[in-house]
């Protein structure tokens, strides 16, 4: 599986990640699914691949 994402968007989407599951863990109800895309932001950026972007065609590295 190659990398394609840069270093800048795999630091975008952890701060994204964790501001996420904050959100969800502080103000529950429907911020859960803000929480499951935060866990996605962070496994995403710890393996460096994003599979819709190799879907969209995406390459950001």
């Amino acid at each position: 599986m190659e990398k394609n994402m840069a270093t800048w968007d795999r630091v975008i989407r952890v701060i994204l990640g964790i501001i996420f599951i904050y959100l969800a863990l502080t103000k529950g109800g429907a911020f859960w699914i803000l929480g499951l895309i935060g866990i996605v932001f962070i496994v995403t950026s710890a393996i460096g691949f994003c599979p819709l972007y190799k879907i969209l065609g995406i390459r950001t590295g």
